[in-house]
């Protein structure tokens, strides 16, 4: 009789569980409104919130090149409703730059690696340079005259200036923003010349004339521009970088619902639609496991934790 009486209580509770998700989930951007992890969320979450049965509701923490946001989700009370898209500088280059006093792998947990996607270098179209040696040399006649903008220090815009200088000794001068889409307005507008931005947001400025591009940064061309070359194509052999964007939580959420959002991300992911769209957007969509990610990170944090100590990179004059 105890046995079934502890049975059945154990029933009862379950059935009195509520199901999650129960409420809407915070998304946190670390960034400005525009930028790329925004686009790409909101992408999926028109296949997502179906599935979820609940919205994604998004919260928009700039600064400090994306660390504030992932403070801000870091610290999240562990449950399942806080969840951040972290870029790679957020999460793997900024950490060894500035401490913050949390670990984005100890203290934020992986749930899945979105999308890759390479940079487009642009210029002012005031600017008198038409290629990229055009560029490295206007550089070096004019050291740290030219002013480049990021997403902030560790940003992708800036960890892309910072490999570029080093390789071809252009030295430019580093203005930090919040986010891509500010970053990009100042471009528009003539107050920086030179900046290397995501393609989500920065090809309907190229197509318009407002800006002018010399390059991408990946290994391949995007298909989205397929006459633009890459930068190794452009004299700089060897150079390649590519951000990426991935989902995490409070490191003490658990388990069960770290692996429900990595099954639903994931079926979202898959998606043909989905895949077109980021396509579209110059991005290559990722998926995965939870494994898959965490080991993908770690390799990454390493990767530009060398970086870091090799270029002597830091938040002024790119070196």
């Amino acid at each position: 009789m105890l046995g079934f009486a502890l049975l059945a209580s154990a029933a009862a509770a379950f059935a009195q569980a509520p199901v999650y998700p129960a409420k809407p989930l915070r998304m946190v951007i670390p960034f400005a409104p525009g930028g790329t992890p925004d686009a790409q969320m909101r992408i999926v979450a028109e296949r997502l919130n179906p599935r979820l049965g609940q919205p994604l509701v998004y919260d928009y923490r700039p600064g400090a090149a994306g660390s504030v946001g992932m403070e801000v989700a870091a610290r999240a009370t562990p449950d399942g409703y806080t969840l951040v898209a972290g870029t790679v500088g957020a999460w793997a280059v900024n950490p060894h730059l500035q401490s913050h006093g949390f670990s984005t792998l100890t203290d934020l947990a992986p749930v899945v690696l979105v999308a890759t996607a390479p940079a487009v270098l642009v210029v002012h179209p005031s600017l008198p340079v038409h290629s990229v040696q055009d560029l490295i040399a206007l550089a070096r006649k004019r050291p740290n005259t030219l002013n480049y903008g990021s997403t902030g220090v560790g940003g992708f815009g800036h960890i892309s200036a910072e490999l570029f200088s080093a390789m071809t000794g252009a030295r430019m001068t580093h203005i930090a923003y919040k986010g891509a889409a500010p970053a990009l307005a100042d471009l528009v507008g003539g107050h920086i010349e030179v900046l290397f931005n995501s393609a989500v947001v920065t090809v309907p400025q190229i197509r318009a004339g407002r800006v002018r591009a010399l390059a991408t940064t990946g290994a391949r061309r995007l298909a989205l521009l397929p006459d633009l070359p890459t930068v190794a194509e452009s004299g700089v052999p060897g150079y390649e970088n590519s951000t990426w964007t991935g989902i995490g939580v409070p490191s003490r959420t658990p388990t069960e619902l770290i692996q429900r959002l990595n099954r639903e991300f994931a079926a979202v992911l898959a998606l043909p639609e989905v895949q077109e769209r980021f396509s579209a957007a110059g991005a290559s969509v990722v998926g995965g496991s939870i494994d898959e990610f965490r080991t993908f990170l770690r390799a990454e944090y390493d990767k530009f934790g060398r970086l870091v100590r090799e270029t002597g990179m830091r938040g002024g004059s790119a070196s």
